[in-house]
């Protein structure tokens, strides 16, 4: 059954927030996974700081190969419900159960636990990709307004972050409500939870949306020798991909370590919860998108956010200690972080029109999936990795008065890396991010092309 063309239909506020409840609950479950995974693992479960690290980017690695794959498998797909939808449907059962299975923590040896973790993280992390890679993808086939699809990108950014907010909100109350002194099971039955109210989530975003972009082959399968014609020549995907490695490199960096610098080197154990919450404020950022993307470029205000984000972690190195400051910095950095994370999956879903203007292909399959996957596991995985590695380097000992070189490294990890890497986001989009002509030439020379 072939999917009727109504690619200009401006989206209804059910879709829309459908479209974003699906990363809520991507979020509500696999933020846990982000932001509490390396803690979990050292300090609940009782597996070393450099293990986890190697585990945490060896996992990713491995992982990063099913992005392209289900990338070219979104592209074969046709269904009467299109191309991303069904995997939403057919992924967020089995995603569901392994990542509660995660935090399980059954009692084996030392070298027990660490296989696993291993097999439960790697099987946690591919079905994540089967699951919400399938949200990039189907943004370009929502629509081919460019506005519209903005808007329809930051309602899943802020239905994401809305997930993390949940998860920053109650997680540790709830694992101290469920665990009652035991924070293992505490942690699995919050997963449980969390499992439960996002498959909901999942199924509300599958029922509720519509695929109308398509190309000119209507829909049909579509080979891997002509999708891979889409990426040839193809300069803002390859700058659009740097981005997201090193945009997810720091975004992890800054949820992982963060527990780690309020416990150890301000001393405040108890700020934990309300830092992280304050840290997905990134809400306001993306609530204003829509916005200012009908005056400024998706590139002007992505950059304009890493600034605003490196003032914000420069307040809190120069806090003193003061928990003022140091709230104060959070939410200027979190506000600034919103508009990147607004933004970055609609600037790689117009690469997808621009690959096809390019090539005559249009593989949002493989486009979309491979580039939010390797930006999504390639950085995640160094992210979680670098400052595990750190901890290991300055003789981090777990629940204990840390060392002067420890400090350091949770220093580095914290405030001075996701400065750098905001740094290089910048000069990312100043000297790569570069089109032939300006998107809404290319979007109308397209249309003109599927009319003829």
């Amino acid at each position: 059954m072939a999917l009727k063309e109504e690619s200009n239909q401006k989206l209804s506020l059910l879709e829309k927030v459908s479209y974003g409840l699906g990363d809520t609950g991507s979020n509500l479950i696999y933020a846990a996974v982000t932001t509490y995974l390396t803690f979990y693992f050292t300090d609940v479960y009782g597996i070393g700081a450099a293990a986890v690290g190697t585990l945490l980017l060896v996992a990713r690695l491995v992982d990063m190969l099913d992005s392209p794959i289900f990338g070219i498998l979104i592209d074969k797909t046709n269904t009467r419900w299109g191309k991303s939808r069904p995997w939403i449907l057919w992924s967020c059962l089995p995603f569901t159960i392994v990542t509660i299975l995660l935090f399980m923590g059954p009692e084996l040896s030392a070298s027990g636990k660490l296989v696993y973790a291993y097999i439960f993280y790697i099987a946690s992390n591919v079905l994540y990709t089967a699951v919400n890679n399938p949200l990039t993808t189907l943004l370009p086939s929502l629509s081919s307004d460019v506005q519209e699809r903005t808007v329809a990108n930051t309602f899943r950014m802020f239905g994401g972050q809305f997930g993390g907010l949940l998860v920053n909100l109650t997680l540790l109350p709830l694992v101290a409500f469920f665990g009652n002194g035991d924070q293992q099971k505490g942690f699995f039955h919050t997963m449980i939870l969390f499992g439960a109210v996002g498959m909901v989530m999942f199924l509300i975003t599958f029922f509720n949306t519509r695929e109308r972009v398509q190309d000119r082959s209507g829909g049909k399968s579509l080979p891997l020798k002509e999708s891979v014609k889409s990426i040839k020549g193809n300069m803002p995907w390859i700058a659009g991909v740097l981005l997201g490695v090193v945009f997810f490199i720091m975004y992890v960096i800054k949820l992982s370590s963060g527990i780690y610098y309020i416990t150890y080197n301000l001393d405040k154990p108890d700020l934990v919860a309300t830092v992280n919450t304050l840290g997905s404020l990134t809400l306001i950022g993306i609530i204003f998108v829509p916005f200012l993307s009908k005056k400024y470029s998706k590139k002007t205000l992505i950059i304009s956010g890493m600034v605003i984000n490196i003032v914000g972690q420069l307040i809190i190195h120069f806090s003193g200690q003061s928990t003022a400051l140091v709230l104060a910095g959070t939410v200027i950095g979190a506000v600034g972080f919103g508009l990147p994370v607004g933004l970055l999956f609609a600037l790689i879903a117009d690469t997808v029109d621009y690959g096809e203007w390019k090539s005559g292909v249009r593989a949002q399959g493989l486009l979309a999936s491979t580039a939010s996957g390797i930006a999504i596991k390639l950085g995640s995985g160094l992210g979680g990795a670098i400052p595990a590695w750190l901890l290991a380097a300055g003789g981090y000992i777990a629940n204990q008065t840390q060392s002067q070189s420890a400090l350091q490294m949770i220093e580095i990890s914290f405030i001075w890396l996701p400065i750098t890497l905001s740094v290089v986001s910048i000069l990312i989009l100043v000297f790569l991010y570069k089109w032939d002509k300006p998107h809404h030439e290319i979007i109308a020379e397209l249309e003109a092309r599927r009319a003829q």
